[in-house]
């Protein structure tokens, strides 16, 4: 599996947010840049760091034009529970399946204490409002993923 190519529109996909709506990327396109970010499971250690980053960086995210869409393998309701725990401000969507993170080459083989597995890789994608794919972030570090993503939005402007 590989990452769709620098420069190209980004796959387009529609999946259900944390209230069971339906959003899809180019309702974003004209408007805002999108940080797409991959992550293995709500509610984890991990992943909770990094979202309540990415939750306490909102006023420098809007003032940058970009929004915030967090994919997971995790079902709707255990979403809205991630979203409820932790007062996130910003949209997850449910990928139960993992199409959309096979699409982006963020689904693939993992190593865990030894055992290997498939699973979502942790990787930030992000969109210019053309739709279009401007920067890959594969190598994710969850405490630092928010002031990553700030420091790239900036260096774009």
């Amino acid at each position: 599996m590989s990452f769709p190519k620098l420069g190209n529109l980004a796959p387009a996909f529609t999946l259900q947010n944390q209230a069971g709506e339906s959003v899809s990327l180019k309702d974003f396109r004209g408007k805002k840049n999108v940080v797409l970010y991959f992550y293995p499971k709500a509610m984890t250690p991990g992943c909770t760091v990094q979202a309540c980053g990415l939750r306490d960086t909102q006023a420098e995210l809007d003032a940058l034009d970009a929004v915030v869409l967090a994919v997971s393998p995790d079902p709707v309701p255990r979403l809205a529970k991630f979203v409820e725990k932790h007062q996130l401000n910003f949209t997850l969507l449910s990928d139960e399946d993992h199409a959309i993170a096979d699409k982006y080459g963020a689904w693939g083989l993992k190593k865990f204490m030894g055992r290997e597995f498939m699973g979502i890789l942790r990787t930030t994608f992000f969109i210019d409002k053309e739709g279009r794919l401007s920067h890959i972030f594969d190598k994710v570090k969850t405490k630092s993923h928010d002031q990553d993503v700030l420091a790239y939005l900036n260096s774009q402007n």
